[in-house]
């Protein structure tokens, strides 16, 4: 009986629980783990925060994908003037693109470290892996195969159990955070990193992809539509979502946590306070950790980036179809959505080309961070706004406590998007 119902959970999962996953990608993992080497347990009181307006503003977009039965990029642009929403497309799918670059760069380097050979090599069979995934296989075995790789996360669990983490000094450091900063550390870098790990966390191709997968599962149970306008229908699919999002955000957050944890306690407390990438903490930790700690923190990066690289892509060329009034979706053929799989093909394509090349992944996940930052605010209002407009939202418009959680994820993306542009020249 136990076993039934935890398939029928499992079964339920679907967007929020790859888009939550998805969150941890390389570039993520690179960020989590400078926030454990450098200030230990300082920064937790971040992930804590940010679950429940992640969950919030997930929520809220996965919400609008289903109620309007349209992705994001078409609700924005009724709701804002056209060259307001193709500004906004336009950085999105820039800032995808640098992020692909950044993670398939990463990817590369975990297997050489793992095996050896020339990275060029990897980079490119990477990428044409994740191209060829969505291009050529099914809807349902594309998201068969993302949602077993979210499994790859459990690698940074395993990490935790096989290093000794003080506990109780994790958790009195993490409620008091200002008590335990580190020395020689300025309050620039301990903002810059705060806002480094809030838009790592709270990121928009997130809110393009779940919305787009709501859309995608609608347009493929054309009883849907009519499905909607019966209350029990609505509110059990409305309670799916919002379970679905919650195990999402959730475990993704508690997965940084576990990266956050293991560098701490290994490399913080080894002197080593300095991570540039994801692959370079997982080579920092061979020393101190073990081998296979080393192994599965690195099998770990590739496993996420082959799960991040898809979403990335794919909430680019959803944006962009959805914008031009293209056919979109994974559950279309080549043919039927041929602008739709072509933004896919090249985002994904000059990703990789830009990890061949290797261009300094610092820079490109600092410009990405600007860049998703700069349009975070705008799209989170917008969302906000659409969320609350009956005119779009009929009688499914967002609740006071939904409302709260959302405005206040606005708020907190607002300031720190100051705060990052203050620090960062």
């Amino acid at each position: 009986m136990v076993t039934q119902k935890a398939k029928a959970f499992v079964g339920r999962l679907g967007p929020g629980l790859i888009t939550g996953a998805a969150d941890d990608d390389p570039s993520g993992i690179a960020t989590y783990s400078q926030a454990g080497s450098q200030f230990r347990f300082a920064l937790v009181w971040t992930l804590l925060i940010t679950t429940p307006l992640m969950i919030g503003i997930q929520m809220l977009s996965a919400r609008i994908g289903w109620v309007t039965g349209e992705g994001l990029a078409a609700n924005i642009n009724k709701m804002c003037p056209r060259w307001l929403t193709t500004a906004l497309v336009c950085l999105l799918v820039v800032a995808n693109t640098i992020n692909i670059a950044a993670d398939i760069g990463a990817m590369g380097e975990a297997a050489r470290l793992l095996v050896g050979g020339p990275l060029p090599m990897y980079v490119l069979g990477f990428g044409a892996f994740c191209i060829a995934m969505q291009v050529f296989f099914s809807y349902e075995s594309t998201v068969r195969i993302l949602k077993w790789l979210t499994l790859a996360l459990f690698a940074y669990v395993a990490v935790i159990l096989t290093v000794h983490v003080p506990w109780r000094q994790a958790i009195n450091e993490s409620l008091h955070p200002w008590s335990f900063f580190p020395k020689n550390t300025s309050l620039k870098e301990y903002a810059a990193m705060v806002v480094a790990v809030l838009g790592t966390t709270i990121s928009p191709y997130l809110f393009f992809w779940q919305a787009a997968q709501e859309v995608e599962d609608n347009h493929r149970r054309p009883q849907a539509q009519a499905l909607r306008q019966h209350p029990e229908y609505a509110a059990e699919h409305l309670s799916r979502i919002k379970a679905d999002t919650m195990v999402g955000m959730t475990f993704s957050n508690v997965i940084a946590l576990c990266i956050v944890v293991a560098t701490a306690v290994t490399l913080n407390a080894q002197g080593i306070t300095s991570i540039q990438t994801s692959s370079q903490a997982a080579e920092a930790l061979r020393p101190v950790a073990g081998e296979f700690a080393f192994a599965i923190f690195a099998l770990g990066i590739i496993g996420t980036g082959l799960l991040a690289v898809p979403v990335l892509a794919g909430s680019a060329a959803y944006a962009v179809s959805e914008l031009y009034g293209w056919k979109a979706g994974l559950s279309q053929g080549f043919h039927e959505a041929r602008g739709f799989y072509l933004i896919i093909m090249a985002a994904t394509g000059i990703g990789t080309v830009m990890g061949y090349l290797e261009v300094d992944p610092i820079q490109s996940l600092v410009w990405s961070a600007i860049v998703n930052g700069v349009i975070s605010v705008p799209i989170m209002a917008v969302l906000m706004w659409i969320g609350q407009s009956q005119r779009l939202m009929g009688d499914y418009t967002i609740t006071p406590r939904h409302r709260f959680f959302g405005w206040a994820a606005t708020g907190l993306m607002a300031v720190a998007v100051v705060v990052m542009l203050a620090t960062s020249f």
